[in-house]
């Protein structure tokens, strides 16, 4: 039920970003560090989402960072759809922390698992796959 409430709370701030102009605010501070390199800017987005993943829930991360997201590619002037799919992959991979995700919650306990574990193995994988996300898509879904 908890889930429930973060995702829901998750899609109303998402909104409030997108109708107050604050996800424009962010995105101009984005592209501050960016620059003008697309390529740069879907590397921090997918950077932030990933770590949003591993303390709230997939579906919240995305739902946060979309908005934000959406404004870079506009005022980038490129194509939207490689953000949208390091946002999905991005907020898929939660494997730094048993926190982000229920299956990695639900063996947590069970398996002997400590946190440690998390860290240790998904921090290098997760690094793997945002390089590879951030490496390919643009390829595959021009900017």
């Amino acid at each position: 039920m908890a889930c429930l409430v973060v995702i829901a709370a998750a899609l109303g701030i998402g909104k409030a970003l997108e109708t107050t102009g604050a996800a424009s605010i962010l995105a101009y501070k984005l592209i501050g560090l960016a620059g003008p390199h697309p390529w740069l800017a879907l590397g921090i987005i997918y950077a932030i989402t990933t770590v949003m993943t591993e303390v709230i829930s997939n579906n919240a991360a995305a739902a946060l960072i979309f908005p934000i997201a959406f404004s870079v590619s506009q005022e980038l002037e490129v194509n939207f759809m490689p953000f949208a799919i390091a946002i999905m992959i991005g907020a898929s991979a939660s494997f730094a922390t048993p926190i982000g995700y229920q299956t990695n919650m639900m063996v947590y306990g069970p398996g002997g698992y400590r946190f440690s574990d998390y860290l240790r193995i998904g921090i290098p994988l997760n690094i793997v796959l945002g390089l590879t996300t951030v490496a390919l898509t643009p390829f595959i879904y021009s900017f």
